[in-house]
């Protein structure tokens, strides 16, 4: 798959590199404003089983 990508980008190696941290970085982008904050209500990472009552 990144071949084919690396294949398709336009450019010589440089260019190619530069498009394909811009794409990265853009879906690195659309993750953290879009779809983290969408799935963050679906994911169990808020249930909490830890028992606060034991004390040191």
């Amino acid at each position: 798959m990144y071949g084919w990508i690396w294949r398709h980008l336009p450019g010589n190696a440089l260019v190619r590199a530069l498009i394909s941290a811009l794409l990265v970085l853009g879906i690195v982008f659309v993750l953290f404003q879009y779809v983290f904050p969408w799935a963050e209500p679906l994911l169990p990472f808020g249930d909490v089983t830890v028992d606060e009552g034991r004390g040191a």
